[in-house]
């Protein structure tokens, strides 16, 4: 589907039709810079007009970005977020000052990088337009220049050395826990992806790193030797008076400073997430007040989110074995004694069946279902792959959500696996 050079408007809803015409973000994935430097260098290099925050991980780099961006808005700072995939829209992905984008503001975002992009083609100085996360991430810069951003955060979507985003040289990378995830484009063992995810540290630039498995820890230290990075460990700070309730955490970060901590983001995770996104923020020189504010006031939709009540509902995208890992922490510390409901549903390409061994022993009645999505697994198929003594299958979320009547509102449910079936949730049960 392409759109003449001579195009010069377009909706909201023809600009995300083309987007998702070039295919899904990581079934047609092209790692490289390139493409996307060639785009950016045509479109003026708006990467060059601020500053950026680089965070590439496994798990917890959504809220990494999500905290550190509002420590950063806490001290005054105009703001960027760059961050993937979206639960509801894909405006979500780009925000200014917290806000989504608008849509007029996508769509004319999309338009100035796609006409770009077919000018290219036809010149023959690309090959193929550039794919859904490259046009994306180039839509993103092209924003946070037009905004007059000062610093943006910048979430890795796939890797990190190959990945779109980094085109950019930031003032500070950060490296959150590296686990196993896209082992098709990343390899297959941790030190082949932690090495994908040391490739976004720059000569000199510093890095803050979360604590890490030892033969990842070694690997990122090593290259951060050979580029001169200096190197902040969240690990030099802790948790201290450490108190974990259902809906979040308090507690005193110790390191180079005392910081007294409210973390509203559910999950014991969490709190490794939060003393990350303070060593970050204070190697940035970020004042204290306005990091302690940036953490009591982040939010992070769709993982550990609270969204009904009587039963409870939370929704949490745990796509990957890590993932999994804090959900079933989350489940032994909070659930006892309570029956616990799970809706899931997944993709095909996920360690569905590591997976699976790690949460449904703590769910008590397992439904089955299928995000609205052309890679999700279907229920069927997963419930051949599944032994649980109480599981259902529904074709779709609303049909699964029927299966809940049995519950009481005592009970608890949990809406996981994809971010997709997250999503679709989330537009259901938040208005």
């Amino acid at each position: 589907m392409a759109v003449t050079l001579a195009f010069t408007r377009m909706t909201y809803a023809e600009s995300v039709r083309y987007l998702y015409a070039l295919g899904n973000e990581i079934k047609t994935a092209k790692l490289g810079l390139d493409r996307i430097s060639l785009l950016l260098d045509r479109l003026g290099n708006p990467h060059r007009f601020c500053h950026f925050v680089h965070v590439a991980g496994t798990n917890g780099k959504g809220s990494v970005c999500a905290m550190i961006e509002s420590g950063l808005r806490a001290a005054g700072v105009r703001t960027g977020l760059f961050t993937s995939p979206h639960l509801q829209e894909p405006t979500e992905r780009i925000r200014i000052a917290s806000a989504p984008v608008t849509q007029n503001q996508f769509a004319s975002a999309f338009l100035r990088v796609h006409r770009v992009a077919e000018q290219l083609v036809a010149e023959g100085a690309l090959e193929c337009h550039p794919t859904y996360f490259e046009t994306i991430t180039a839509m993103g810069l092209v924003l946070f220049q037009e905004q007059g951003v000062d610093t943006a955060v910048l979430e890795v979507g796939l890797g990190g050395r190959l990945d779109a985003t980094n085109v950019v040289t930031p003032r500070l990378t950060v490296i959150t826990p590296v686990d196993f995830d896209h082992e098709a484009f990343l390899g297959k063992s941790l030190e082949m992806i932690a090495q994908e995810k040391a490739g976004i540290l720059k000569p000199g630039i510093p890095v803050a790193v979360s604590a890490q498995k030892p033969e990842v820890s070694a690997l990122i230290e090593a290259r951060a030797s050979e580029l001169g990075c200096p190197v902040t460990r969240a690990g030099a700070w802790q948790a201290q008076n450490l108190v974990i309730y259902m809906r979040g955490s308090r507690f005193i970060a110790s390191g180079p400073t005392l910081l007294d901590v409210e973390c509203p983001l559910a999950g014991e995770h969490q709190v490794q997430n939060a003393l990350t996104a303070i060593a970050a923020m204070h190697t940035l020189g970020i004042p204290a007040a306005a990091i302690q504010k940036g953490i009591r006031n982040v939010s992070w939709p769709g993982r550990m989110e609270f969204v009904s009540t009587g039963p409870d509902v939370i929704l949490d995208g745990a796509h990957n074995p890590a993932g999994a890992r804090a959900l079933a922490a989350y489940i032994r510390q909070f659930c006892i004694n309570r029956t616990v409901w799970m809706v899931y549903g997944t993709m095909r390409d996920k360690a569905v069946t590591e997976i699976g061994g790690i949460l449904f022993p703590h769910v008590d009645h397992l439904i089955l279902t299928a995000p609205a999505n052309s890679r999700a697994l279907r229920p069927e198929a997963l419930r051949d792959l599944i032994d649980h003594p109480s599981v259902r299958v529904a074709p779709d979320l609303s049909q699964a959500l029927e299966l809940l009547r049995d519950a009481s509102t005592r009970d608890i449910v949990f809406i996981s696996g994809s971010l997709y079936l997250v999503g679709e949730a989330r537009a259901l049960f938040v208005k």
